[in-house]
């Protein structure tokens, strides 16, 4: 069993903030900073095996490998040799009610699994999670050794942010593995007046994590509509920056370094 890989959890309390395409971009990130990589996708959406070329109208995933009781490596999509997604799978509504009852009876349903696959064990995990609580988040907050909320830099986010810290409280903060969180402004302008003071707000009202933004960039929509990163489909945006900076954050507070070849 492989004990050793190092899993993130990327999380959020409201949808439409970004948070699968986030996910996706720090897997390449951490890829191209060196590192073997695997997303794994615990949002029924299926979204995450999208930004990297995969269809939508891939079944397999760990949701079916799950209820037919299969190994996860046979629903992995590989991307590139150290890069590899986990989809969640296409499944109708009967058979996602009796995974989701699955989870919920099994509080180590990922960490096992996860335990189980053949990978090296430099390998960073990426958990891209759905919106708000639920059984999918229970199982990632379980297991993480970091997680990374995903908010705006607006109303809406800032008032939400209560309910995650209790969350992150509950599930994280009392375990002696667990490595810290942060926040991570997504789409923000820092030429709007709102952005700038939300930021602030969130710097002041969190003052022991780590608050830091993802610039907002149109062409991130442009690259999923082409199977692709942001960082794949415009190598030179100055928002990649920011996605390599929060690749090092990751890679500082999993205090690794990149494995020989």
């Amino acid at each position: 069993m492989n004990r050793t890989v190092k899993k993130v959890a990327i999380v959020s309390t409201k949808g439409g903030v970004g948070k699968s395409t986030v996910s996706a971009n720090l897997c390449m990130a951490l890829f191209r900073s060196g590192f073997p990589v695997l997303g794994v996708d615990l949002d029924p959406q299926n979204a995450l095996h999208l930004h990297f070329g995969g269809r939508n109208d891939r079944l397999d995933g760990i949701s079916r490998a799950t209820l037919e009781a299969r190994e996860w490596r046979d629903a992995a999509y590989q991307v590139d040799a150290g890069l590899a997604v986990l989809p969640y799978g296409l499944i109708n509504e009967n058979d996602r009610h009796e995974f989701e009852k699955r989870l919920t009876h099994d509080a180590h349903w990922l960490e096992r699994n996860l335990n189980q696959l053949p990978i090296a064990p430099e390998t960073i995990v990426i958990i891209d999670t759905p919106p708000g609580p639920s059984t999918y988040l229970q199982q990632a907050l379980t297991t993480a050794d970091l997680v990374i909320v995903v908010t705006l830099a607006d109303a809406a986010s800032y008032a939400t942010l209560p309910q995650m810290e209790k969350l992150i409280r509950n599930f994280c903060t009392s375990r002696d593995d667990f490595l810290g969180y942060s926040y991570l402004v997504n789409q923000y302008d820092p030429n709007k007046a709102l952005s700038q003071d939300v930021l602030q707000a969130l710097r002041e009202q969190l003052p022991d994590s780590t608050v830091e933004p993802v610039k907002f960039n149109q062409s991130v929509g442009e690259a999923l509509a082409y199977g692709k990163t942001l960082i794949e489909y415009r190598p030179d945006s100055i928002v990649n920056k920011d996605y390599f900076s929060w690749a090092k954050w990751i890679l500082d507070h999993l205090e690794v370094t990149v494995p020989d070849t």
